[in-house]
């Protein structure tokens, strides 16, 4: 099989992967298994779903600094717009089970509840991201291509104040998305990515 079949069945196996949840989410309403209000069921899965991505979209590329395979950089585009998607449908998903899609509600909304400001900037800074991830973008913008992209970053420290607010009652889950949140931002600090190439040497010898 060729290097570019293997590359590309990769790609599709990756596609397949962060669809599986939405498809089982859907189904397990779908057969009324998803609890006595699967409105809110989908709304914090798909959250939650969103924030998943963002974290392994983020730690592709010390993924890649550590191992060398350039599979993990073939999809980062890919799962940077999962994390969009994701993070639409979460949206969407307020507007139809918690707004009944009256937009007329959403201003006092936001004035009740600022985790809705949050998740919306998060939102907006994922959107403009998405939009200039493709190559003609990043010929087009050169070197502020890569300065923008690192909108990445505040983008996750919003989406965990939006978390927290969320769920504040009950901590637990939320120190575990902060503590990975925190392991990979710790590789992108200088000393820590200096070292991650000697760490893929050690092994190797090994």
């Amino acid at each position: 099989m060729s290097a570019q079949r293997l590359w590309l069945l990769w790609r599709v196996g990756v596609f397949l992967a962060a669809l599986t949840p939405l498809l089982v989410w859907g189904w397990q309403v779908a057969v009324n298994a998803a609890g006595p209000e699967p409105g809110r069921y989908l709304l914090l899965n798909i959250g939650i779903g969103a924030l998943w991505m963002l974290l392994l979209t983020l730690s592709l590329t010390p993924l890649t600094k550590l191992t060398r395979w350039k599979g993990f950089a073939l999809i980062r585009r890919q799962l940077g717009l999962w994390t969009l998607a994701y993070a639409s449908l979460h949206m969407l998903s307020y507007a139809l089970f918690i707004l009944g899609l009256d937009w007329a509600l959403l201003g006092s909304e936001l004035v009740k509840r600022p985790y809705m400001i949050v998740g919306m900037l998060a939102l907006i800074g994922l959107a403009v991201l998405g939009a200039t991830s493709s190559r003609w973008a990043m010929r087009r913008l050169g070197k502020r291509w890569k300065p923008l992209h690192k909108l990445s970053y505040p983008i996750l420290g919003l989406a965990l104040l939006h978390f927290f607010w969320v769920v504040r009652a009950d901590l637990g889950e939320w120190a575990m998305y902060a503590a990975l949140a925190a392991l990979v931002m710790a590789t992108r600090l200088p000393p820590v990515a200096r070292t991650l190439p000697r760490l893929r040497h050690r092994f190797s010898r090994t």
